[in-house]
């Protein structure tokens, strides 16, 4: 693997060294951000490499000492985690895999307690981020009307971010004794999440005469900048219907480059559900809408509980999930995706 990447790195230099290369400017970006990626990726893998050689060395000298063996114990099982990540990144070959990723979150049916359900989401998945060393920023949000979320989008930056929240895409359930409900019952509530890989503008095409582009005073917290001048964006692509908004930016030019870039990466993906449910409509196949597509079950009364229903693993500790420690739910689902589709049995 490490000879492979040396080799293909070699290629890509030479490539990013040729004068023509910016004649083609998707290509350009490709190769670049390629480059940059295998960079990354080698650079861990030699890291790791000499990780596992001084641990070698190191147990060649036969400690005995419980302080340097507990060390020992520590070393390797960082080790191990550096390991799996890397043989987890293997599996990220997807085309957008390496991207930033655009993640929003919208309360289902049910007011309050979707609306807080919402909120945890994103609690959730800033914790999450923040472990990871992403970079996460709020574009757009819309607070719930008396505690809680309407709907928020996230841009979440760093190597895989979209690779490794692309899982996240679908409904999540929640049941737990409402703390809104004064006769404290049971209540089940749902919030969707999708995920998109953050693309250039570029990259789709976008006529400004396809626009509706309309400014407004931002609702939230932000100084009297934001609230007393319309920095906020709201952007209608008129052909699809599209709706895209920011307004955390102070300034209204920044709040248009941020609407543009998720209105692309929603054209993006439309076009590509599009292509889907043609191939899925010649192949004579069903798939359940967004909303019925529950893919996670966060249980907290009476009992505790995390099951994501597509591969199974599941957890009691579900306050550390939604503390943001969802890497296991996360590799559960790239390995079962990595895994050759099993043949259908003949009747």
């Amino acid at each position: 693997m490490f000879d492979d990447g040396q080799r293909r790195l070699s290629e890509l230099e030479q490539a990013a060294h040729d004068p023509d290369l910016w004649r083609d400017p998707e290509r350009a970006r490709a190769v670049t951000r390629e480059l940059g990626t295998l960079r990354e990726r080698l650079q861990a893998l030699d890291q790791l490499r000499r990780g596992l050689s001084e641990l070698e060395e190191w147990l060649a000298l036969a400690p005995t000492d419980p302080e340097e063996l507990a060390l020992l114990a520590e070393e390797a099982r960082r080790l191990h985690g550096e390991l799996e990540r890397l043989e987890l990144e293997t599996l990220l070959g997807g085309e957008h895999d390496a991207r930033n990723a655009i993640l929003s979150v919208h309360a289902g049916a049910g007011g309050t307690e979707a609306q807080d359900w919402a909120e945890m989401l994103l609690r959730m998945y800033l914790r999450w981020a923040e472990a990871r060393g992403y970079e996460a920023e709020v574009l757009d949000l819309s607070p719930g009307e008396e505690a809680g979320i309407k709907s928020v989008t996230v841009r979440v930056r760093g190597p895989y971010a979209y690779g490794y929240l692309k899982g996240e895409a679908g409904t999540h359930r929640l049941v737990r004794i409402s703390p809104f409900d004064a006769a404290h019952r049971r209540h089940t509530s749902f919030a969707l999440v999708e995920v998109l890989p953050e693309v250039e503008p570029v990259a789709v095409q976008i006529r400004p005469e396809e626009l509706r582009i309309e400014t407004f005073r931002s609702g939230g917290a932000g100084g009297q900048n934001v609230n007393k001048v319309e920095t906020a964006v709201r952007i209608t692509h008129l052909p699809t219907g599209l709706v895209v908004q920011c307004q955390n930016e102070r300034s209204q030019h920044a709040n248009r480059e941020n609407a543009l870039r998720i209105l692309a990466a929603r054209l993006y993906e439309l076009r590509r559900r599009e292509q889907e449910e043609q191939l899925r409509s010649l192949r004579g196949e069903h798939r359940e809408a967004a909303w019925g597509n529950q893919i996670r079950s966060y249980v907290l009364q009476p009992y505790t509980l995390v099951k994501d229903h597509r591969t199974g693993y599941e957890t009691g500790n579900a306050q550390a999930v939604l503390d943001g420690e969802l890497d296991p739910f996360i590799y559960a689902y790239l390995r079962r995706r990595a895994q050759p589709p099993q043949a259908t049995p003949r009747a």
